[in-house]
C-alpha cells in the first residue's frame, strides 16, 4: 500500500484506502476559567506539585536525561486541565477495594470522549461544577487494569444505555453530563458496575487528531466499509487496513449515521482506533524515541481534562507499571446489551443486559476479568 502519511494527498478508491480532504479542525482550547476558592468547582490550570521530586529526579540521573524528563513533565502538567471536583461525595460512592500494603491493586480510569456543542471552556467548566451542561459523552469506556498489569481491558458503554441516574431516575447515560456534570458520571457508572473509579480522563474529539499525527499516523483494519461526509468532505473507508492520519482518524471515530445499527459500529470502530494506537505506539518502539514521545505529549495535552490525582507523576508511575504490555494484551469489548427499545417518553434507547453485568462485575471485583472475557469470547468483538 503506498505511504499515506503524507499531506496534501489524494488515493483513488477501491484500493483499501480512502478519498478525503481533511475537515476543518475542532475548535482549539481556550485557557481554563479560574474559579474563585469560594466559588463552586471549577477547572484551572495545573499547578506543579512534582517540583521537588523533579528537581531530585535530575540529580540521579545523566543531566540531559533528566533536562528531558522535567521539560515533558512541565508540558503534561501546563496542557492539561485539572476537574477539580470530577468526583461525588465519598457517601455515595462504592467503597475502595481493600489490599494487602504494599501490594498492587486493580485501577479503574473512566474516559469520556466528548463532543461538545458549547465553547470548550464553557462546557468543561460546567461538567467539572456539577452543573447542567451541553457537553455529551458521545465515547464512554472503563479502562480496567488489573494487579498484575499483564493487560489492558477497555468496556465500552453504549452512550444511549437506558440507566438510573442517582437522583434523576432512568436515562441515557450519556445524559450524567447534561443533569450533574462529570461528578454525576462517574456516580452513575460506579453504581452501573458497582465498581470504583480512581481516575477520570476527559477528552475532546480533536485530541484524537492530534494523537494521531503525533504517532505519524495509524494503520487500522476497517471491518465494515462506509462513506463518512463531514464538514462537506467525503471519506471512504475500505474493507482492510486504511492508513489513517489526524484528520481522517477524526472522521472514522465519529461516523454513526453511515451504519444501520448506528452507535453499535461507531462504538466498534472507536475500539479498532484504539487498537491500532497501540499496536504504533507499544510495538513500534515508538515512546521510547524521545522527539516522538515529547510531540505525543505536546499533541494531546491541551485536550485533556484530567482528575486531580492524575498528574505528571502518577502518569508516570502508571506508563512505568504498564511498561510490558503490547497490542495484544488490550483487551476491547462492549457491555453487554440486551438490543434496543423505546422509553416511556418515546425515546431510542439501548437495553442493558443486567445479568452479563452482574457477571463482569463479580468477575472485575475478584480480579479474574481476563478469564471471564476469555470463557465468553467478549474479547473477540461483541
Amino acid at each position: 500500500m503506498p505511504n499515506r502519511f503524507e499531506a496534501d494527498r489524494e488515493t483513488a478508491p477501491g484500493r483499501g484506502s480512502r478519498q478525503a480532504v481533511v475537515p476543518p479542525d475542532a475548535d482549539g482550547r481556550p485557557s481554563a476559567q479560574q474559579g474563585s476558592d469560594a466559588g463552586p468547582a471549577r477547572q484551572k490550570r495545573r499547578k506543579r506539585p512534582l517540583v521537588l521530586v523533579l528537581m531530585i529526579l535530575v540529580l540521579l540521573v545523566p543531566a540531559s536525561v533528566g533536562a528531558y524528563l522535567f521539560s515533558l513533565a512541565a508540558v503534561y502538567d501546563s496542557g492539561t486541565r485539572t476537574i477539580e471536583d470530577a468526583f461525588p461525595p465519598e457517601a455515595v460512592r462504592v467503597p475502595a477495594a481493600q489490599v494487602p500494603a504494599g501490594a498492587a491493586k486493580p485501577l479503574n480510569i473512566l474516559v469520556m470522549g466528548s463532543d461538545s456543542r458549547e465553547a470548550p471552556e464553557d462546557s468543561g467548566a460546567k461538567a467539572s461544577a456539577g452543573t447542567a451542561s451541553n457537553q455529551r459523552a458521545d465515547t464512554l469506556m472503563l479502562l480496567h487494569i488489573p494487579a498484575d498489569r499483564a493487560n489492558v481491558y477497555s468496556i465500552s458503554l453504549m452512550r444511549d444505555l437506558w440507566v438510573d441516574l442517582p437522583g434523576h431516575g432512568e436515562a441515557k447515560i450519556n445524559a450524567a453530563l447534561a443533569f450533574g456534570g462529570v461528578p454525576l458520571m462517574v456516580q452513575t457508572v460506579e453504581s452501573l458496575l458497582q465498581q470504583r473509579v480512581d481516575h477520570v480522563v476527559s477528552i475532546d474529539f480533536a485530541g484524537f487528531k492530534g494523537l494521531t499525527d503525533a504517532l505519524g499516523g495509524v494503520k487500522v483494519d476497517v471491518k465494515v466499509p462506509f462513506t463518512s461526509d463531514t464538514g462537506g468532505k467525503r471519506y471512504i473507508f475500505s474493507r482492510g487496513p486504511n492508513a489513517l492520519d489526524g484528520t481522517e482518524a477524526l472522521a472514522f471515530v465519529r461516523e454513526r449515521y453511515a451504519f444501520p445499527d448506528g452507535d453499535y459500529q461507531r462504538v466498534k470502530n472507536q475500539q479498532a482506533y484504539l487498537r491500532a494506537v497501540i499496536a504504533r505506539t507499544f510495538d513500534a518502539g515508538k515512546l521510547t524515541n524521545p522527539v516522538t514521545l515529547h510531540n505525543v505529549v505536546s499533541a494531546v495535552s491541551p485536550f485533556l481534562s484530567v482528575g486531580q490525582g492524575l498528574d505528571s507523576l502518577e502518569v508516570g508511575r502508571l506508563a512505568f507499571s504498564l511498561r510490558d504490555i503490547r497490542a495484544n494484551d488490550a483487551v476491547f469489548f462492549t457491555l453487554p446489551t440486551a438490543g434496543v427499545g423505546t422509553s416511556a417518553d418515546g425515546q431510542s434507547i439501548v437495553l442493558p443486559d443486567v445479568d452479563a453485568i452482574a457477571d463482569i462485575t463479580a468477575a472485575v471485583t475478584a480480579d479474574t476479568l481476563g478469564d471471564y472475557v476469555a470463557t465468553t469470547n467478549l474479547g473477540n468483538g461483541n
